[in-house]
């Protein structure tokens, strides 16, 4: 069975090797950086990375910066370690896109089973929690909407019509389906109650500057993406 292949990047060496001499133990191939751009070059000359363990304070970029340009290109799983361990970090670490985070610091052990939970949460789908679109990043069990580090405020059926767009991002989503998901029945809803509540999504996206990402498809429905 083929080693899922795991790039550590911190600039601390000894660092490093613990966590490259622990996973390695635990069957992982283990690839590592020093800095930020060191990650970004190994990251794009590697195709096969399965997941990044990537520190915050780090010369010549920094984990945020490398977490978002990631991002911009690809959804492989990031673990971001901080040297601070408070509610805040935590969101700014998500803002920006990783899947989780742990703080040091922390044993190996630890890391494992934070590595092994991502894993999981990829190996099961519809269990996923949060759903990511372009800047747009949702966290359906907590209820929240962050576009970069700000949190957008949304009523329960701004939340869900987002929800649904962004889990069938890329296909055109009928406007029956889409009335059917928010209200569990077409009874409830005409089709101008629906456009209402999209046009309210649209414009708490376009005050963030985020615009044209739910485009209409006329007679149909909306596509997003």
């Amino acid at each position: 069975m083929e080693r899922a292949k795991i790039l550590v990047v911190d600039d601390e060496s000894r660092m490093r090797k613990l966590v490259r001499d622990f996973l390695t133990r635990e069957g992982y191939e283990v690839l590592e950086a020093a800095d930020g751009s060191e990650a970004m070059d190994i990251f794009y000359r590697e195709k096969d990375i399965a997941l990044l363990i990537l520190d915050v304070m780090m010369p010549k970029k920094d984990g945020f910066e490398v977490c978002r340009e990631i991002r911009e290109v690809s959804e492989v799983p990031i673990i971001i370690v901080t040297s601070k361990n408070t509610e805040m970090d935590e969101v700014i670490c998500m803002s920006y896109g990783a899947d989780d985070f742990i703080a040091k610091p922390y044993n190996p052990a630890i890391l494992l089973l934070h590595i092994e939970a991502v894993f999981k949460r990829l190996a099961h789908p519809a269990e996923q929690t949060v759903l990511t679109c372009g800047c747009l990043r949702l966290n359906k069990e907590r209820g929240t909407l962050y576009i970069g580090e700000e949190e957008v405020d949304l009523t329960k059926n701004e939340m869900k019509i987002l929800i649904y767009l962004m889990k069938h991002q890329g296909k055109i989503v009928a406007r029956e389906e889409l009335i059917s998901y928010l209200w569990d029945t077409e009874e409830f809803v005409d089709d101008n109650t629906l456009t209402v509540n999209v046009n309210r999504v649209r414009t708490k996206l376009k005050e963030y500057g985020v615009e044209d990402l739910i485009r209409t498809k006329r007679g149909i429905g909306y596509v997003m993406g």
